[in-house]
């Protein structure tokens, strides 16, 4: 009979203790500032905390997942994502606040965008990795495709958030497969050139936006709310903040959106700088470690991988928290693990699950 310390020993066999310790801290901040941000709500604490449960197990069955399951795996998941996001646009598609991002598959209604977070550096990896003895520019080119494709269907939706994480975490796995810089700026100053045709296909409210970064006061009761309201509870805080369950721009309902996007401005206004500190110590701390699972990781295909899923954390916390204090546009990108939310939560995890597959399983591949 297997006694307690072995199953244990099996349990943790492919789980990173640095990594899960530090997952660990994001759980309970996350549950600790629900509480607050949502007046004392139990029930949205109790949902969160099942959130994590799944995300957690979820994390474990693809860290135990050999990595050439996980290679396996790119090109199915890639071609199923496309397909239900083909399906959104037809009548099978979910409206809700003008925009079309969810279909219904009768027990559920999921967000394919979410599975592409995965799918598309995966299947970058995965394709640069069938190509490294023989890498030319139009490889990288295809690879661009895989990338643009997806993108474009996810801005139409449109949800231009979420089209920029996916944008850029296939763009850190073109950098890291070695595109040149003389293509990277060529391709910069290229887009800038093309700005005003750019600027000419966003939506109305998504110029708003933009507009209201340079000056939320020309219309602070409406689209430049949130950004106002986000300032005023993160500079309100000061240095050691106004003290847990004591935030009034949260309590007096000022701030909007307290318990997903502007979750930041919650901990901001009532732990201060002091708390700001300590908390992008934890993220740094997270994304200084995935930076050396990518380091030490043995194959190409695993460095893609590794290095993509560290660097768009990072994109998520940068563009969470600039939103927040009002240095970017609002985009409705949560901050990662804290945020009250299901789908962000269990993909983010699945990605920190892929992390520790590269981390333990790094003996077992060819080097």
């Amino acid at each position: 009979m297997m006694n307690a310390r072995l199953l244990k020993q099996r349990f943790m066999q492919h789980l990173d203790p640095v990594l899960l310790i530090a997952l660990g801290g994001f759980a309970l901040v996350s549950l600790v500032l629900l509480y607050s941000a949502s007046d004392g709500s139990w029930m949205r604490v109790l949902s969160q905390a099942g959130n994590i449960v799944v995300a957690f197990g979820a994390m474990w069955i693809v860290a135990n997942m050999p990595l050439h399951w996980l290679m396996r795996l790119a090109v199915p998941m890639y071609v199923l994502g496309m397909i239900l996001l083909l399906l959104v646009m037809t009548p099978l598609g979910v409206t809700s606040h003008g925009a079309t991002r969810w279909l219904n598959i009768g027990l559920a209604t999921i967000q394919p965008s979410e599975l592409m977070k995965i799918a598309v550096p995966l299947m970058m990896a995965w394709y640069f990795e069938k190509h490294e003895a023989t890498l030319k520019l139009r490889n990288y080119f295809i690879a661009t495709i895989l990338l643009l494709v997806p993108v474009a269907l996810i801005a139409k939706q449109p949800d231009l958030g979420t089209s920029i994480l996916i944008g850029a975490s296939g763009f850190y796995v073109l950098f890291l497969a070695g595109l040149s810089w003389r293509i990277m700026i060529g391709s910069a100053l290229a887009a800038a050139a093309s700005a005003p045709f750019l600027w000419s296909m966003l939506h109305d409210y998504q110029r708003h936006r933009i507009m209201m970064l340079f000056d939320p006061s020309q219309d602070a009761l409406g689209k430049g709310y949130h950004t106002i309201q986000g300032m005023i509870a993160v500079g309100s805080g000061g240095i050691l903040g106004k003290g847990y369950l004591n935030g009034t721009q949260t309590h007096l309902d000022f701030l909007p959106e307290r318990t997903t996007d502007f979750i930041f401005a919650v901990w901001s206004e009532e732990f201060g700088l002091i708390g700001n500190m300590l908390l992008l110590g934890l993220y740094i701390f997270v994304i200084g470690r995935g930076f050396i699972i990518t380091a030490n990781a043995s194959t190409y295909f695993t460095r893609l991988m590794a290095g993509s899923i560290t660097l768009t954390f990072f994109t998520y916390t940068f563009v969470n928290m600039g939103m927040v204090s009002g240095i970017l546009p609002v985009v409705g990108v949560p901050l990662p693990l804290i945020s009250y939310g299901g789908t962000s939560m269990l993909t983010l995890m699945l990605g920190f699950g892929i992390l520790m597959s590269i981390h333990t399983h790094k003996k077992l591949v060819k080097t």
